[in-house]
């Protein structure tokens, strides 16, 4: 354990953090899979609303830096495509 004050507060500050970002984290799992859920229901329409709520955490999230910005865009991306081939078949 750390002896300098500032140290100890870096620690605690550390601590903080990592509990904010595994958070977000497994917000972004949830969202990303109430898409996948609603996908798998059939229920486009749904998938499409709940794809803009993932969308805006996974971004939110990378402008946090708890994911990069590649990672963002690749989640994004494959989740899209998703819902855009759900939606053609639907059609």
């Amino acid at each position: 354990m750390a002896n300098i004050a500032s140290a100890k507060k870096r620690a605690l500050q550390d601590v903080v953090k990592r509990q904010r970002n595994l958070a977000r984290k497994s917000a972004i799992k949830t969202a990303v899979k109430k898409v996948i859920v609603a996908l798998e229901k059939g229920d486009v329409s749904s998938a499409q609303s709940l794809l803009k709520d993932a969308e805006a955490q996974i971004s939110r999230a990378a402008g946090k830096r708890v994911l990069d910005k590649n990672t963002a865009s690749r989640k994004v991306g494959r989740l899209a495509k998703k819902v855009a081939a759900a939606k053609r078949s639907a059609e």
